[in-house]
């Protein structure tokens, strides 16, 4: 499965994952986009919103971007 994530990192408030009528998801983290950490929070939100193992997780594109592509 691959999804198109835009993640708001630094957010105040609830850490979670809202769909998007175009289909894709916006996550708002309260990970900074620093060393990674905003990288490992959505890949940790997004294994518990769809209950698989952030280990089958991959961020294909965008790695570095706040429009990121993740597959499993």
């Amino acid at each position: 499965m691959r999804i198109t994530v835009r993640v708001k990192p630094g957010t105040k408030g609830a850490t979670h994952l809202e769909w998007q009528e175009d289909g894709s998801y916006v996550a708002f983290l309260h990970a900074r986009a620093h060393d990674g950490e905003a990288n490992k929070a959505l890949l940790e939100l997004v294994a518990k919103e769809f209950k698989i193992a952030k280990t089958q997780i991959s961020i294909i594109s965008g790695a570095k971007a706040r429009g990121k592509v993740l597959e499993w």
